[in-house]
Protein backbone atom coordinates (compact mmCIF):
# COMPACT_ATOMS: atom_id res chain seq x y z
CA UNK A 1 0.00 0.00 0.00
CA UNK A 2 2.60 2.79 -1.21
CA UNK A 3 -0.49 5.41 -1.75
CA UNK A 4 -1.41 7.20 1.12
CA UNK A 5 -4.80 6.65 1.86
CA UNK A 6 -7.53 7.52 3.78
CA UNK A 7 -7.09 6.41 7.67
CA UNK A 8 -10.92 5.60 7.91
CA UNK A 9 -10.82 3.56 4.65
CA UNK A 10 -7.91 1.55 5.56
CA UNK A 11 -9.49 0.87 9.58
CA UNK A 12 -12.87 -0.18 7.38
CA UNK A 13 -10.37 -2.52 5.53
CA UNK A 14 -8.77 -3.81 8.82
CA UNK A 15 -12.01 -4.45 10.27
CA UNK A 16 -13.29 -6.40 7.30
CA UNK A 17 -10.72 -8.64 7.35
CA UNK A 18 -11.56 -9.37 11.17
CA UNK A 19 -14.94 -10.03 10.32
CA UNK A 20 -14.27 -12.14 7.45
CA UNK A 21 -11.98 -14.07 9.87
CA UNK A 22 -14.41 -14.44 12.57
CA UNK A 23 -16.58 -17.17 10.37
CA UNK A 24 -15.53 -20.01 11.70
CA UNK A 25 -15.14 -22.81 8.45
CA UNK A 26 -14.92 -26.83 8.90
CA UNK A 27 -12.52 -28.32 6.13
CA UNK A 28 -13.09 -32.03 7.03
CA UNK A 29 -14.90 -33.31 3.97
CA UNK A 30 -15.38 -35.75 1.42
CA UNK A 31 -14.46 -34.59 -2.46
CA UNK A 32 -17.81 -35.86 -3.56
CA UNK A 33 -19.37 -33.11 -0.56
CA UNK A 34 -17.01 -30.51 -2.02
CA UNK A 35 -17.89 -31.08 -5.29
CA UNK A 36 -21.67 -31.06 -5.05
CA UNK A 37 -21.03 -27.83 -2.55
CA UNK A 38 -19.26 -26.02 -5.78
CA UNK A 39 -22.26 -27.67 -8.03
CA UNK A 40 -25.24 -26.06 -5.88
CA UNK A 41 -23.27 -22.66 -5.03
CA UNK A 42 -23.00 -22.06 -8.71
CA UNK A 43 -26.57 -22.69 -8.71
CA UNK A 44 -28.34 -21.58 -6.27
CA UNK A 45 -27.46 -17.97 -5.40
CA UNK A 46 -29.21 -17.96 -1.56
CA UNK A 47 -27.40 -20.95 -0.98
CA UNK A 48 -23.70 -19.46 -2.29
CA UNK A 49 -24.64 -16.21 -0.12
CA UNK A 50 -25.64 -18.43 2.91
CA UNK A 51 -22.51 -20.81 2.54
CA UNK A 52 -19.91 -18.70 1.81
CA UNK A 53 -20.42 -15.49 3.60
CA UNK A 54 -22.06 -16.45 6.88
CA UNK A 55 -20.85 -13.16 8.49
CA UNK A 56 -22.35 -11.29 5.52
CA UNK A 57 -25.34 -13.27 5.73
CA UNK A 58 -27.22 -12.33 9.30
CA UNK A 59 -30.54 -12.32 7.87
CA UNK A 60 -32.16 -14.59 4.65
CA UNK A 61 -32.04 -12.71 1.62
CA UNK A 62 -35.35 -11.05 0.23
CA UNK A 63 -36.80 -11.93 -2.36
CA UNK A 64 -35.83 -8.38 -4.64
CA UNK A 65 -32.38 -9.70 -4.08
CA UNK A 66 -32.57 -13.15 -5.18
CA UNK A 67 -34.22 -12.08 -8.20
CA UNK A 68 -31.64 -9.27 -9.15
CA UNK A 69 -28.94 -11.79 -8.92
CA UNK A 70 -30.57 -14.13 -11.54
CA UNK A 71 -31.38 -11.71 -13.54
CA UNK A 72 -28.02 -10.76 -13.96
CA UNK A 73 -26.63 -14.01 -14.39
CA UNK A 74 -28.86 -14.67 -17.09
CA UNK A 75 -28.21 -11.17 -19.12
CA UNK A 76 -25.28 -11.49 -20.29
CA UNK A 77 -25.70 -7.66 -21.78
CA UNK A 78 -28.13 -5.34 -19.92
CA UNK A 79 -28.24 -1.77 -18.95
CA UNK A 80 -30.12 -2.08 -15.39
CA UNK A 81 -31.26 0.63 -12.54
CA UNK A 82 -31.96 -1.49 -8.79
CA UNK A 83 -33.63 1.22 -6.83
CA UNK A 84 -33.31 -0.17 -3.51
CA UNK A 85 -34.32 1.55 -0.25
CA UNK A 86 -31.31 2.43 2.37
CA UNK A 87 -30.98 -0.77 4.57
CA UNK A 88 -31.23 -2.75 1.88
CA UNK A 89 -27.65 -4.74 1.32
CA UNK A 90 -27.45 -2.78 -1.96
CA UNK A 91 -23.96 -2.33 -2.35
CA UNK A 92 -23.35 -6.14 -0.54
CA UNK A 93 -25.39 -7.52 -3.35
CA UNK A 94 -24.40 -5.25 -6.70
CA UNK A 95 -21.25 -4.56 -6.03
CA UNK A 96 -19.14 -7.21 -4.17
CA UNK A 97 -21.74 -10.54 -3.83
CA UNK A 98 -23.07 -10.78 -7.19
CA UNK A 99 -19.83 -10.28 -8.75
CA UNK A 100 -18.44 -12.87 -6.88
CA UNK A 101 -21.25 -15.50 -8.00
CA UNK A 102 -20.44 -14.54 -11.86
CA UNK A 103 -17.30 -15.11 -10.67
CA UNK A 104 -17.31 -18.38 -10.02
CA UNK A 105 -19.53 -19.82 -13.08
CA UNK A 106 -18.68 -22.17 -15.99
CA UNK A 107 -17.40 -20.53 -17.96
CA UNK A 108 -16.56 -17.74 -15.84
CA UNK A 109 -19.21 -14.46 -16.44
CA UNK A 110 -16.64 -11.82 -15.02
CA UNK A 111 -13.72 -10.59 -16.54
CA UNK A 112 -13.26 -6.95 -16.08
CA UNK A 113 -14.98 -5.13 -13.36
CA UNK A 114 -15.11 -1.19 -12.47
CA UNK A 115 -16.80 -0.40 -9.90
CA UNK A 116 -17.81 3.66 -9.55
CA UNK A 117 -18.49 5.69 -6.70
CA UNK A 118 -19.56 9.43 -6.07
CA UNK A 119 -15.80 9.71 -5.13
CA UNK A 120 -12.39 7.82 -5.59
CA UNK A 121 -12.44 6.98 -1.84
CA UNK A 122 -15.80 5.95 -1.87
CA UNK A 123 -15.16 3.38 -4.80
CA UNK A 124 -11.75 2.14 -3.02
CA UNK A 125 -13.58 1.72 -0.66
CA UNK A 126 -16.76 -0.70 -1.99
CA UNK A 127 -13.07 -2.81 -3.94
CA UNK A 128 -11.49 -2.74 -0.53
CA UNK A 129 -14.48 -4.96 0.34
CA UNK A 130 -13.89 -7.30 -3.09
CA UNK A 131 -10.22 -7.60 -2.28
CA UNK A 132 -10.85 -8.80 1.54
CA UNK A 133 -13.24 -11.31 0.51
CA UNK A 134 -11.13 -13.16 -2.26
CA UNK A 135 -7.94 -12.52 -0.11
CA UNK A 136 -9.22 -13.65 3.33
CA UNK A 137 -12.52 -15.98 3.11
CA UNK A 138 -11.12 -19.14 3.86
CA UNK A 139 -14.74 -20.99 2.61
CA UNK A 140 -14.20 -19.11 -0.94
CA UNK A 141 -10.66 -19.84 -1.53
CA UNK A 142 -11.11 -23.35 -0.10
CA UNK A 143 -13.55 -24.08 -3.03
CA UNK A 144 -12.46 -21.59 -6.16
CA UNK A 145 -8.58 -21.37 -5.25
CA UNK A 146 -6.21 -18.58 -4.42
CA UNK A 147 -7.47 -15.84 -5.60
CA UNK A 148 -5.44 -12.41 -5.32
CA UNK A 149 -2.65 -12.31 -7.59
CA UNK A 150 -1.97 -8.91 -8.26
CA UNK A 151 -2.25 -4.91 -7.47
CA UNK A 152 -3.98 -3.45 -4.45
CA UNK A 153 -7.63 -2.00 -3.61
CA UNK A 154 -5.20 1.07 -2.04
CA UNK A 155 -4.56 1.69 -5.96
CA UNK A 156 -7.44 1.45 -7.00
CA UNK A 157 -6.83 -1.67 -8.95
CA UNK A 158 -5.96 -5.47 -8.54
CA UNK A 159 -6.22 -8.71 -10.34
CA UNK A 160 -6.70 -12.49 -10.20
CA UNK A 161 -5.31 -15.68 -10.61
CA UNK A 162 -7.92 -16.44 -13.00
CA UNK A 163 -7.33 -13.65 -15.07
CA UNK A 164 -10.17 -11.20 -14.19
CA UNK A 165 -9.33 -7.27 -13.03
CA UNK A 166 -11.18 -5.42 -10.32
CA UNK A 167 -11.11 -1.33 -10.59
CA UNK A 168 -12.38 1.63 -8.72
CA UNK A 169 -13.40 4.83 -9.93
CA UNK A 170 -14.44 8.16 -8.77
CA UNK A 171 -17.22 9.68 -10.25
CA UNK A 172 -15.58 11.91 -13.50
CA UNK A 173 -12.58 10.20 -13.40
CA UNK A 174 -11.21 9.26 -17.13
CA UNK A 175 -11.97 5.39 -17.51
CA UNK A 176 -10.26 5.96 -20.94
CA UNK A 177 -8.03 2.84 -22.03
CA UNK A 178 -9.15 0.35 -19.40
CA UNK A 179 -8.86 -3.33 -20.66
CA UNK A 180 -6.52 -6.21 -19.06
CA UNK A 181 -5.12 -8.14 -21.79
CA UNK A 182 -7.70 -7.05 -24.72
CA UNK A 183 -10.81 -7.76 -21.91
CA UNK A 184 -12.48 -4.87 -21.97
CA UNK A 185 -15.08 -4.35 -18.89
CA UNK A 186 -17.58 -6.32 -19.28
CA UNK A 187 -19.21 -5.95 -15.21
CA UNK A 188 -19.55 -2.07 -14.17
CA UNK A 189 -21.68 -1.42 -11.40
CA UNK A 190 -22.10 2.52 -10.19
CA UNK A 191 -23.06 2.36 -6.68
CA UNK A 192 -24.31 5.49 -5.26
CA UNK A 193 -23.13 8.05 -7.64
CA UNK A 194 -25.68 11.06 -6.23
CA UNK A 195 -24.67 13.00 -3.30
CA UNK A 196 -26.47 15.80 -0.99
CA UNK A 197 -24.09 18.29 -2.74
CA UNK A 198 -24.67 17.49 -6.53
CA UNK A 199 -28.36 16.81 -6.23
CA UNK A 200 -28.98 20.85 -6.23
CA UNK A 201 -26.75 21.63 -9.26
CA UNK A 202 -28.87 20.50 -12.23
CA UNK A 203 -25.51 21.22 -14.39
CA UNK A 204 -23.46 18.98 -12.46
CA UNK A 205 -26.04 16.32 -12.74
CA UNK A 206 -25.79 16.63 -16.46
CA UNK A 207 -22.31 16.37 -16.75
CA UNK A 208 -22.19 13.37 -14.53
CA UNK A 209 -24.68 11.59 -16.35
CA UNK A 210 -23.22 12.27 -19.82
CA UNK A 211 -19.56 10.97 -18.12
CA UNK A 212 -21.71 7.72 -17.38
CA UNK A 213 -23.33 7.32 -20.34
CA UNK A 214 -20.15 8.27 -22.69
CA UNK A 215 -16.83 7.67 -21.38
CA UNK A 216 -17.65 5.22 -19.00
CA UNK A 217 -20.37 3.25 -20.61
CA UNK A 218 -17.92 3.52 -23.79
CA UNK A 219 -15.28 1.10 -21.85
CA UNK A 220 -17.42 -1.59 -22.81
CA UNK A 221 -16.61 -3.42 -26.34
CA UNK A 222 -19.63 -1.97 -28.49
CA UNK A 223 -22.15 -2.18 -25.13
CA UNK A 224 -21.66 -5.66 -24.55
CA UNK A 225 -21.43 -6.53 -20.95
CA UNK A 226 -23.66 -5.63 -18.07
CA UNK A 227 -23.66 -1.66 -16.82
CA UNK A 228 -25.38 -1.63 -13.08
CA UNK A 229 -26.56 1.51 -11.41
CA UNK A 230 -27.85 1.19 -7.85
CA UNK A 231 -28.75 3.78 -5.10
CA UNK A 232 -32.41 5.15 -3.79
CA UNK A 233 -33.28 8.32 -5.24
CA UNK A 234 -32.53 10.94 -2.74
CA UNK A 235 -33.30 14.12 -4.89
CA UNK A 236 -35.97 14.62 -7.85
CA UNK A 237 -33.76 15.70 -10.09
CA UNK A 238 -30.60 13.81 -9.72
CA UNK A 239 -27.81 11.24 -11.93
CA UNK A 240 -30.69 8.10 -10.74
CA UNK A 241 -33.35 10.06 -11.70
CA UNK A 242 -31.92 10.99 -15.37
CA UNK A 243 -30.45 7.40 -15.69
CA UNK A 244 -34.13 6.03 -14.92
CA UNK A 245 -35.49 7.40 -17.76
CA UNK A 246 -33.17 5.65 -20.56
CA UNK A 247 -34.65 3.84 -23.14
CA UNK A 248 -34.84 0.25 -22.72
CA UNK A 249 -33.55 -0.17 -18.86
CA UNK A 250 -34.21 -2.82 -16.15
CA UNK A 251 -35.45 -0.83 -13.67
CA UNK A 252 -36.63 -2.52 -10.42
CA UNK A 253 -37.60 -0.44 -7.66
CA UNK A 254 -37.68 -1.68 -3.64
CA UNK A 255 -39.00 0.62 -0.73
CA UNK A 256 -38.87 -0.60 2.58
CA UNK A 257 -42.98 -1.09 2.32
CA UNK A 258 -44.15 -2.77 -0.48
CA UNK A 259 -47.54 -1.77 -2.32
CA UNK A 260 -49.43 -3.54 0.58
CA UNK A 261 -47.81 -1.86 3.41
CA UNK A 262 -45.37 -5.26 4.35
CA UNK A 263 -41.91 -4.73 4.72
CA UNK A 264 -39.97 -5.69 1.08
CA UNK A 265 -37.31 -7.27 2.85
CA UNK A 266 -39.56 -9.35 4.99
CA UNK A 267 -36.81 -11.57 6.31
CA UNK A 268 -34.58 -8.45 8.19
CA UNK A 269 -37.50 -5.71 9.01
CA UNK A 270 -40.81 -6.48 10.98
CA UNK A 271 -43.83 -4.11 10.50
CA UNK A 272 -43.49 -2.25 13.93
CA UNK A 273 -39.66 -1.40 14.01
CA UNK A 274 -40.44 0.07 10.28
CA UNK A 275 -43.58 2.18 11.65
CA UNK A 276 -41.27 3.02 14.84
CA UNK A 277 -38.14 4.72 12.70
CA UNK A 278 -40.89 6.46 10.40
CA UNK A 279 -42.16 8.02 13.35
CA UNK A 280 -38.71 9.19 14.82
CA UNK A 281 -36.94 10.68 11.67
CA UNK A 282 -40.60 11.88 10.42
CA UNK A 283 -42.53 11.51 6.97
CA UNK A 284 -40.19 13.55 4.45
CA UNK A 285 -37.07 11.62 5.72
CA UNK A 286 -38.67 8.43 5.58
CA UNK A 287 -40.26 9.28 2.25
CA UNK A 288 -36.65 10.31 0.60
CA UNK A 289 -34.46 7.54 2.15
CA UNK A 290 -36.93 5.00 2.25
CA UNK A 291 -39.56 5.06 -0.02
CA UNK A 292 -37.32 6.77 -3.18
CA UNK A 293 -39.51 9.66 -2.77
CA UNK A 294 -37.57 13.08 -2.05
CA UNK A 295 -40.19 15.66 -0.70
CA UNK A 296 -38.79 19.64 -0.84
CA UNK A 297 -39.55 20.78 2.67
CA UNK A 298 -41.85 24.03 2.56
CA UNK A 299 -42.55 24.80 -1.11
CA UNK A 300 -45.98 26.21 -0.70
CA UNK A 301 -46.13 25.89 3.45
CA UNK A 302 -43.36 28.00 5.11
CA UNK A 303 -42.30 26.51 8.63
CA UNK A 304 -42.24 30.05 9.73
CA UNK A 305 -45.91 30.71 9.06
CA UNK A 306 -46.82 27.49 11.46
CA UNK A 307 -48.56 29.39 14.35
CA UNK A 308 -48.95 28.20 17.81
CA UNK A 309 -51.00 29.85 20.01
CA UNK A 310 -53.54 30.34 23.12
CA UNK A 311 -57.45 29.18 22.33
CA UNK A 312 -59.91 30.72 23.33
CA UNK A 313 -62.24 29.55 26.32
CA UNK A 314 -64.72 27.48 23.68
CA UNK A 315 -67.77 29.42 24.90
CA UNK A 316 -66.48 32.44 23.06
CA UNK A 317 -67.14 30.37 19.87
CA UNK A 318 -70.15 31.07 17.54
CA UNK A 319 -70.00 27.49 16.36
CA UNK A 320 -67.28 24.34 15.96
CA UNK A 321 -66.61 22.37 12.80
CA UNK A 322 -65.30 18.96 12.79
CA UNK A 323 -64.24 17.95 9.47
CA UNK A 324 -62.71 14.15 8.95
CA UNK A 325 -61.18 12.72 5.68
CA UNK A 326 -61.33 9.40 6.38
CA UNK A 327 -59.61 6.13 4.15
CA UNK A 328 -61.33 3.01 3.60
CA UNK A 329 -57.85 0.68 3.55
CA UNK A 330 -56.64 -0.04 7.87
CA UNK A 331 -52.88 -0.42 6.37
CA UNK A 332 -49.69 1.08 6.81
CA UNK A 333 -49.89 2.54 3.33
CA UNK A 334 -53.71 3.67 2.98
CA UNK A 335 -54.03 7.39 3.33
CA UNK A 336 -54.27 8.77 6.88
CA UNK A 337 -57.50 9.29 8.38
CA UNK A 338 -57.88 12.82 10.09
CA UNK A 339 -60.57 14.39 12.12
CA UNK A 340 -59.88 18.15 12.43
CA UNK A 341 -62.07 20.45 15.49
CA UNK A 342 -61.84 24.00 14.26
CA UNK A 343 -63.55 27.38 15.52
CA UNK A 344 -63.19 30.90 14.28
CA UNK A 345 -62.38 33.67 16.68
CA UNK A 346 -64.18 36.94 16.62
CA UNK A 347 -60.81 38.83 15.51
CA UNK A 348 -61.27 36.40 12.57
CA UNK A 349 -58.51 34.04 12.73
CA UNK A 350 -59.46 30.12 12.82
CA UNK A 351 -58.19 28.48 15.61
CA UNK A 352 -57.45 24.45 15.30
CA UNK A 353 -58.53 23.22 18.42
CA UNK A 354 -57.76 19.69 18.03
CA UNK A 355 -56.17 17.20 15.35
CA UNK A 356 -56.39 13.58 14.81
CA UNK A 357 -54.49 12.18 12.03
CA UNK A 358 -53.28 8.59 11.58
CA UNK A 359 -53.16 5.40 9.33
CA UNK A 360 -55.53 3.87 11.70
CA UNK A 361 -58.49 1.65 11.73
CA UNK A 362 -62.28 3.02 11.17
CA UNK A 363 -63.35 2.27 14.78
CA UNK A 364 -60.86 4.38 15.73
CA UNK A 365 -61.47 7.20 13.26
CA UNK A 366 -64.93 7.22 15.14
CA UNK A 367 -63.31 7.08 18.47
CA UNK A 368 -62.14 10.85 17.64
CA UNK A 369 -65.19 11.79 17.62
CA UNK A 370 -66.55 10.52 20.77
CA UNK A 371 -62.42 11.96 22.69
CA UNK A 372 -63.89 15.77 20.68
CA UNK A 373 -67.61 15.01 21.93
CA UNK A 374 -66.62 15.05 25.51
CA UNK A 375 -63.67 17.43 25.13
CA UNK A 376 -66.65 20.15 24.26
CA UNK A 377 -69.10 18.93 27.02
CA UNK A 378 -71.65 20.38 25.39
CA UNK A 379 -70.42 23.83 25.76
CA UNK A 380 -71.10 25.02 21.97
CA UNK A 381 -72.51 23.65 19.00
CA UNK A 382 -70.43 21.68 16.98
CA UNK A 383 -71.01 20.03 13.56
CA UNK A 384 -69.69 17.30 12.34
CA UNK A 385 -69.21 16.87 8.65
CA UNK A 386 -67.39 14.09 6.29
CA UNK A 387 -67.13 14.37 2.23
CA UNK A 388 -70.60 12.82 1.60
CA UNK A 389 -69.20 9.88 -1.01
CA UNK A 390 -67.30 8.59 2.20
CA UNK A 391 -70.18 8.67 4.01
CA UNK A 392 -71.53 5.00 3.27
CA UNK A 393 -73.21 2.35 4.77
CA UNK A 394 -69.14 0.86 5.69
CA UNK A 395 -69.07 4.48 7.46
CA UNK A 396 -71.92 4.77 9.23
CA UNK A 397 -71.82 1.28 10.80
CA UNK A 398 -68.71 2.12 11.96
CA UNK A 399 -70.69 5.50 13.80
CA UNK A 400 -73.68 2.92 15.14
CA UNK A 401 -71.36 -0.08 16.43
CA UNK A 402 -69.18 2.57 18.38
CA UNK A 403 -71.99 4.87 18.96
CA UNK A 404 -74.11 1.92 20.40
CA UNK A 405 -71.37 0.78 23.02
CA UNK A 406 -71.64 5.13 24.73
CA UNK A 407 -75.26 5.54 24.24
CA UNK A 408 -75.27 8.31 21.66
CA UNK A 409 -74.59 8.44 18.03
CA UNK A 410 -72.27 11.19 16.52
CA UNK A 411 -74.61 13.19 14.07
CA UNK A 412 -72.32 13.33 11.83
CA UNK A 413 -73.46 15.04 7.91
CA UNK A 414 -72.34 14.60 4.61
CA UNK A 415 -70.14 17.61 2.79
CA UNK A 416 -72.02 17.47 -0.32
CA UNK A 417 -70.28 20.49 -2.36
CA UNK A 418 -68.61 19.65 -5.73
CA UNK A 419 -65.00 20.58 -4.95
CA UNK A 420 -62.46 21.35 -6.76
CA UNK A 421 -59.23 20.37 -7.82
CA UNK A 422 -57.47 19.20 -4.35
CA UNK A 423 -54.26 21.04 -4.86
CA UNK A 424 -55.85 24.10 -5.82
CA UNK A 425 -58.18 23.90 -2.65
CA UNK A 426 -55.08 23.40 0.00
CA UNK A 427 -53.16 25.58 -1.83
CA UNK A 428 -55.46 28.33 -1.46
CA UNK A 429 -55.27 28.34 2.32
CA UNK A 430 -51.73 29.24 1.70
CA UNK A 431 -52.26 32.94 2.62
CA UNK A 432 -54.00 31.86 5.69
CA UNK A 433 -50.99 30.43 6.91
CA UNK A 434 -48.79 33.78 5.38
CA UNK A 435 -50.99 36.02 7.40
CA UNK A 436 -51.08 34.15 10.76
CA UNK A 437 -54.73 33.52 10.09
CA UNK A 438 -54.71 30.38 11.60
CA UNK A 439 -53.81 29.49 14.49
CA UNK A 440 -53.03 25.75 16.00
CA UNK A 441 -54.13 25.46 19.85
CA UNK A 442 -50.24 25.41 21.40
CA UNK A 443 -51.35 22.53 23.66
CA UNK A 444 -51.92 19.96 21.16
CA UNK A 445 -48.44 21.05 19.18
CA UNK A 446 -47.10 17.41 20.67
CA UNK A 447 -50.07 15.38 19.69
CA UNK A 448 -49.66 13.12 16.64
CA UNK A 449 -52.53 14.75 14.92
CA UNK A 450 -50.65 18.25 14.56
CA UNK A 451 -47.23 16.73 13.73
CA UNK A 452 -48.74 14.16 10.90
CA UNK A 453 -50.95 17.73 9.70
CA UNK A 454 -47.73 20.41 10.07
CA UNK A 455 -45.64 17.37 8.08
CA UNK A 456 -47.79 16.73 5.48
CA UNK A 457 -48.18 20.99 5.36
CA UNK A 458 -44.57 21.25 4.85
CA UNK A 459 -44.14 18.17 2.39
CA UNK A 460 -47.37 19.45 0.41
CA UNK A 461 -46.59 20.14 -2.97
CA UNK A 462 -47.16 20.03 -7.09
CA UNK A 463 -47.14 16.36 -7.77
CA UNK A 464 -45.88 14.57 -4.32
CA UNK A 465 -47.20 11.26 -3.60
CA UNK A 466 -46.81 12.06 0.09
CA UNK A 467 -50.18 12.13 2.07
CA UNK A 468 -52.11 14.98 2.30
CA UNK A 469 -55.21 14.12 4.28
CA UNK A 470 -54.48 16.08 7.13
CA UNK A 471 -54.49 19.43 4.75
CA UNK A 472 -57.20 18.21 3.03
CA UNK A 473 -59.29 17.70 6.25
CA UNK A 474 -58.46 21.25 7.56
CA UNK A 475 -59.34 22.94 4.19
CA UNK A 476 -62.74 21.22 4.24
CA UNK A 477 -63.33 22.75 8.28
CA UNK A 478 -62.33 26.17 7.11
CA UNK A 479 -64.54 25.77 4.11
CA UNK A 480 -67.75 25.11 5.83
CA UNK A 481 -66.52 27.29 9.36
CA UNK A 482 -65.79 30.13 6.87
CA UNK A 483 -69.37 29.23 5.43
CA UNK A 484 -71.71 29.09 8.49
CA UNK A 485 -70.21 31.90 9.63
CA UNK A 486 -70.68 34.36 7.20
CA UNK A 487 -67.50 36.58 8.54
CA UNK A 488 -66.63 39.00 5.85
CA UNK A 489 -63.07 39.95 7.83
CA UNK A 490 -60.62 37.62 6.62
CA UNK A 491 -62.96 35.58 4.30
CA UNK A 492 -61.53 32.75 2.62
CA UNK A 493 -61.48 31.89 -1.12
CA UNK A 494 -60.50 29.64 -3.67
CA UNK A 495 -57.49 31.12 -6.24
CA UNK A 496 -54.14 31.32 -6.17
CA UNK A 497 -52.40 31.98 -3.23
CA UNK A 498 -50.96 35.64 -2.95
CA UNK A 499 -47.12 36.57 -3.47
CA UNK A 500 -47.83 39.67 -1.12
CA UNK A 501 -45.69 39.58 2.19
CA UNK A 502 -47.46 41.06 5.27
Amino acid sequence: MAKKINKDILQRWQDRIAWIRSASFNKEETRAEKDARIARARKDYNYFVSEYFPHLARKQNGKFQTQAANYLLRTKQTRALFEWARGHAKSSHLSLLIPLWLKIQEPREINVMILVSKSQDAAIGLLSDLQAELQYNERYIADFGLQVKTGDWAEGKFRTTDGCMFVALGRGQSPRGLKDRGKRPDYIVIDDIDDDEIIGNSKRIGKALDWCLSALFGTMEGGRGRFVMVGNRIGKDSILSRYATAPGLFHTKVNILNKEGLPSWIENYSQEEVQAMRDFIGERRFQKEYMNNPVNEGTIFLEKHIRYGKILDLKFYKSLICYTDPSFKDSSTADYKATMLIGKAPTGEYHLIKAFADQTSASMMVQWHYDINDYINGKVPVLYYMESNFLQDLILEEFRTVGNSYGHQIPIRGDSRKKPDKFSRIEAMQPLFERGLIIINEKEKDSNGVKVLVEQLLMFEKGSRTNDDAPDALEGAVFLLNKRTQTSQASYAFGRRSNHRF
